[in-house]
């Protein structure tokens, strides 16, 4: 029973996130002067934020030559995705309740191997760095606590933990 109230937990928090996703598609976005903003500008814009918040960290952390592969590979896997199924909101429309919960109980799943497959790298880069080296990368992947927002590698929805 457990099991299952999990999964329906699981379920309501993706469609949640669902419904965020068409009410942020369904508004024109702006720019900071009124301007119509597409989503390969938004996307670009934020992808050359991360790579300088990625470069920040690296800098902060002060890695070795010997460090350096297992920092690449970490970043290679945390790199964020466009999310699969953002074109499935209209289909899902038409779906029975069952047969929509079971798409989104599957989305979920594809999430939870993502974020797993993140733990795993994370871990790897984890075990190469010095105790001081650990302090600064805990600290720089806080939520909020005066860190500027720190690392979103992904999981950004992740309450007072790391958004990567």
């Amino acid at each position: 029973m457990n099991a299952l109230r999990k999964q329906v937990l699981i379920a309501m928090v993706v469609a949640g996130f669902g419904s965020v996703a068409i009410a942020q598609t369904a508004a024109a976005p702006e720019g900071r002067h009124g301007h119509a903003v597409s989503q390969e500008q938004r996307m670009a814009k934020w992808s050359e934020h991360y790579a300088k918040r990625q470069a920040k960290q690296a800098a902060a952390l002060q890695l070795t030559p010997e460090q350096q592969p297992a920092w690449t590979a970490y970043q290679a896997a945390i790199k964020p995705t466009p999310m699969a199924g953002r074109g499935e909101h209209a289909a899902m429309a038409t779906l029975s309740a069952p047969a929509r919960m079971e798409k989104m109980i599957a989305m979920a799943k594809q999430h939870t191997a993502a974020m797993e497959s993140k733990l795993a790298a994370l871990n790897t880069f984890y075990a190469t760095l010095t105790p001081a080296q650990k302090k600064v990368f805990d600290e720089s992947t806080m939520r909020g606590r005066g860190h500027g927002g720190g690392h979103h590698g992904g999981g950004h929805h992740m309450k007072g933990g790391m958004r990567g």
